[in-house]
């Protein structure tokens, strides 16, 4: 059967989902041009027509992937309604207990980040974008008067941090701790970088 003729858009972005899951099966660095275009039936070549090298395709996949996962996180923080219920329901959805996905292809990005300029551009820019975004909504809830969260950036620097460093463990040792563990640690944690009570932040959250 032929194949259906894409345009440019659409065919770009064929290849980038390919590509974001061949890199969560196989990792940054085994992953090959090969591999995206096995997937998908098409030539090398065409891959390498829309992506010059495999640097460029990486980098594009990272930035594809976390961005369809910001758009997410802006509509949970653009709700009309508290910001500690907006925040609570953005935290508990990024934390590895939630219904995040993804946090396979970050690890394996971070990692590789290391070695390769291109792509830790790209992480670094998407990490601030988060982060940036929780310091918003942090900032409007302590303006409004529901906290009094002293540093809204610190605090979503050292929530992100909590939360990534959660991620790594329980994806790279599962089983390690229980979901309700982790959902308990992390309302700790927002209530304590908000300022109020863990009592007060699950009754009105709910």
């Amino acid at each position: 059967m032929a194949r259906v003729r894409l345009s440019v858009e659409e065919r770009r972005e064929e290849l980038l989902r390919a590509a974001v899951e061949q890199i969560e099966v196989r990792g940054v660095d085994a992953v090959r041009i090969s591999d995206v275009a096995s997937a998908l039936g098409v030539s090398n070549a065409l891959v390498l027509y829309h992506f010059a090298t495999k640097e460029k395709l990486v980098a594009a996949a990272f930035h594809y992937a976390a961005h369809g996962d910001l758009a997410h996180l802006h509509r949970l923080l653009n709700r009309r309604t508290t910001a500690v219920r907006r925040l609570r329901a953005a935290v508990r959805w990024y934390a590895p207990t939630g219904s995040a996905k993804g946090w396979k292809l970050w690890i394996e990005g971070w990692a590789a980040a290391l070695r390769e300029p291109a792509l830790r551009d790209v992480t670094r820019d998407l990490d601030l974008q988060w982060k940036a975004a929780l310091t918003k909504v942090i900032a409007e809830g302590t303006a409004a008067g529901e906290f009094p969260c002293p540093d809204p950036a610190a605090a979503a620097w050292r929530l992100t941090a909590l939360l990534d460093g959660l991620a790594v463990q329980m994806t790279s040792y599962e089983g390690a701790l229980s979901r309700t563990a982790m959902q308990e640690w992390v309302d700790d944690a927002l209530a304590r970088e908000l300022g109020i009570d863990r009592a007060v932040l699950t009754a009105t959250a709910r």
